[in-house]
C-alpha cells in the first residue's frame, strides 16, 4: 500500500508515460527499436549494424516494443497500441525462416509479443507462433548437465555447454507452453534448468554468476565466465536483476518455495550493495572510476522487487516495496527523457562492463520502466 505522497509521484510518472508514448508509438510505429541515433529510435527490423544473421530482425530484444504496446493498451485501451503491437509479432515471423539466428532469448522476443497477444485477444495464429517458440528453446535443453544451451557457435569459442542467468526470463515461455498445452515436458525442462541455476549460478551471499560452461556431455560444472560482467568472479548488476526477478517468475509458475527464498536472498544482496544515492553501476565489484552504470538494472530490479512484496507477508513487504520505490524515484528525477527531443525514456544503460556503448538508450529499459510503474499502481498486465 502507497502513501499518499508515494501514490500522488506514481500518478505524475503515469501521466508522463502516457503523454510520451502516445507521440513515441505514432512515430515509431513500424519499427522494432533497440537504442537511439540522435534521440530517434533505430530499426532492428531492418537495421543489421554488425552483419551478422542474429543482430537484425532475430535480435534478443525485439520483443520488448510489442510488450510496451500491449502494457501501454492494457493501461488505456487504446487499440492503436493493440494495433502497433501487432506490427512487431508479424515481422518477427522472419525469425523463424532465418533460424540460425535464433537461441535461447526466444522467451524476451515472444513472450511480450504472441504470448501477450493471445492472453489479450485469444488469437490463434499468436498460439502457434508462442508454441513454436517454446519447442525451440525446449529443443536447447542439454540432459546431461540440465540446462538450457546459450548462444549458438561463437567463432572461436566453444559455447555448447554455456548457460547464462539471463535465461531464467525465457524459461517462463515454457511455463505457459504447459500452462496452455497441458504437457508437462515444456515445465519439467524449466524446472531442471532453475534447480541447476540455483546452485550453479546464485553464490552463497545473493551474488550471481553470469555465464557458466558445464560438460555438455557428462554435466558438472566445467568454469565460470566473468560475461558482461567486469570480470569472472564479479557482480554484473543487470545479471543480479535477471536472477532476481527471474526466480520470482519462476515461484510464481510453480510454487516452489526454494525459488522464493533464492529470489529473496539475491534481492538481499542487490538492495545491500546498492548505492546511497540509488544509481546502480554495471557491476558491483567494479572499480570506483570509470563510474559505469546501468539504469535498465534498477528498472528491472524494481520490478522483481514489487513482486517479492506481493509473494511475502506484510511484516516484511516493506523492505522490498521501498528499495523497489528508491530506485524508481532515481530514475524518475535523474534518468528519464521526458521531452520530445528523443523517442526513449531512460537514459544510461550500458550493455556490458568491457563494451563501449555506456550510458545510451536500450529499449528494454524503457519496458522494463513501464512495467515496474504499472505494477505499483496493481492493474499491470503480467507478460512473464
Amino acid at each position: 500500500m502507497l502513501n499518499v505522497n508515494d501514490q500522488q509521484w506514481l500518478n505524475s510518472v503515469i501521466d508522463k508515460i502516457s503523454s510520451k508514448m502516445n507521440w513515441v508509438s505514432e512515430k515509431s510505429k513500424h519499427k522494432i527499436p533497440y537504442t537511439t541515433i540522435n534521440g530517434t529510435h533505430d530499426d532492428r527490423s531492418v537495421d543489421n549494424p554488425s552483419g551478422t544473421i542474429d543482430n537484425g530482425i532475430n535480435w534478443w530484444t525485439n520483443g520488448f516494443w510489442g510488450g510496451m504496446m500491449w502494457l501501454m493498451y492494457h493501461e488505456t485501451g487504446n487499440e492503436k497500441y493493440q494495433d502497433i503491437a501487432r506490427i512487431s509479432e508479424e515481422k518477427l515471423d522472419k525469425c523463424f525462416q532465418d533460424f540460425e539466428g535464433l537461441h535461447h532469448d526466444v522467451g524476451f522476443m515472444w513472450l511480450p509479443t504472441a504470448v501477450a497477444n493471445y492472453k489479450v485477444t485469444g488469437n490463434p495464429e499468436s498460439r502457434k507462433r508462442a508454441m513454436h517458440a517454446a519447442n525451440l528453446l525446449a529443443g536447447r535443453f542439454n540432459l546431461a548437465g540440465g540446462f538450457i544451451r546459450a548462444w549458438n557457435d561463437i567463432k572461436g569459442v566453444d559455447t555448447r555447454g554455456w548457460a547464462i542467468v539471463d535465461c531464467m526470463f525465457n524459461i517462463p515461455l515454457l511455463y505457459w507452453a504447459t500452462e496452455e498445452s497441458g504437457d508437462p515436458r515444456f515445465m519439467q525442462i524449466a524446472m531442471k534448468h532453475a534447480d541447476t541455476a540455483m546452485t550453479a549460478f546464485v553464490r552463497p551471499d545473493g551474488s550471481v554468476n553470469h555465464i557458466v560452461e558445464f560438460d555438455p556431455f557428462i554435466g558438472g560444472v566445467v568454469r565460470t565466465h566473468g560475461g558482461q560482467g567486469y570480470e569472472d568472479g564479479s557482480s554484473w548488476t543487470r545479471g543480479q536483476t535477471w536472477a532476481l526477478y527471474g526466480f520470482m517468475m519462476s515461484y510464481k509458475h510453480t510454487q516452489k518455495e526454494d525459488y522464493l527464498h533464492t529470489a529473496k536472498r539475491i534481492a538481499h544482496y542487490f538492495i545491500a550493495n546498492t548505492p546511497e544515492n540509488g544509481i546502480i553501476p554495471v557491476d558491483f565489484r567494479q572499480p570506483k572510476e570509470p563510474a559505469y552504470e546501468d539504469s535498465t538494472a534498477a528498472a528491472i530490479a524494481a520490478c522483481g522487487l514489487i513482486e517479492i512484496a506481493k509473494a511475502v507477508d506484510s511484516c516484511e513487504s516493506d523492505l522490498y516495496l521501498n528499495a523497489a520505490l528508491k530506485l524508481l524515484k532515481v530514475l524518475d528525477e535523474n534518468r528519464c527523457d521526458w521531452t520530445t527531443d528523443s523517442d526513449c525514456i531512460l537514459l544510461n544503460g550500458s550493455e556490458a562492463y568491457h563494451r563501449n556503448n555506456h550510458h545510451s538508450a536500450i529499449i528494454y529499459g524503457d519496458y522494463y520502466l513501464l512495467e515496474a510503474i504499472f505494477k505499483l499502481k496493481g492493474n499491470d498486465l503480467y507478460l512473464w
